[in-house]
């Protein structure tokens, strides 16, 4: 994969900061893989020692609770993810990320982007802004259960997020938004009509 072509190369390039011998050290500290739909990147009981970038497909964080997979985010193509707890404290991870999609994703270990930093401010100013998506995206869910209905909740979904409920099925989106699926169909046939 030319490296020019990617979203991430656009994401990180669209800082005019970053010089291209930066941008170069940026992808060498990298591993790019593609995985199958089900495979697992990081595993409940793991310390998560780095930060994912979803170039193509999507995955999905869950915690297990009771048997139940309760899912907490997906994270689309053009985006970062990782569990930040864990990464940050070195304690094992809580939540899963599984690949739902066939998928190509870069893998930054935590190591390596903390010594890159060192010789580059510019990327460590784009690792500070990697970090503040994932806080603001984590504030974002917390504030659904808080501000929102679970009828608010999916009119938000519609109106921010409308790819995740093209390619989420019904079952998955439920549980993201705590609602049974019987509830999300009712919702989802009401704003639907609404529309129309």
């Amino acid at each position: 994969m030319d490296k020019n072509t990617t979203l991430l190369y656009k994401k990180i390039s669209a800082l005019k900061s970053v010089s291209p011998s930066d941008i170069d050290k940026f992808f060498n500290a990298s591993a790019c893989n593609e995985f199958t739909k089900g495979q697992i990147i990081l595993k409940r009981g793991e310390v998560c020692k780095n930060v994912f970038f979803v170039e193509k497909g999507y995955v999905r964080s869950f915690i297990d609770k009771d048997g139940s997979e309760l899912n907490l985010s997906f994270t689309l193509e053009g985006n970062f993810t990782t569990n930040l707890k864990s990464l940050r404290t070195s304690v094992p991870s809580d939540l899963t990320i599984r690949v739902e999609e066939p998928s190509v994703i870069y893998a930054f270990n935590k190591d390596e982007l903390l010594s890159l930093y060192t010789v580059s401010p510019a990327i460590e100013s784009f690792g500070r802004k990697i970090v503040e998506e994932l806080l603001i995206a984590q504030e974002e869910h917390t504030n659904l259960f808080k501000i929102y209905s679970p009828g608010e909740r999916y009119a938000y979904l519609l109106t921010t997020k409308p790819e995740m409920l093209q390619r989420i099925s019904l079952s998955q989106l439920a549980s993201y938004l705590g609602i049974a699926r019987e509830t999300l169909s009712r919702i989802r046939k009401k704003v639907l009509n609404e529309l129309l």
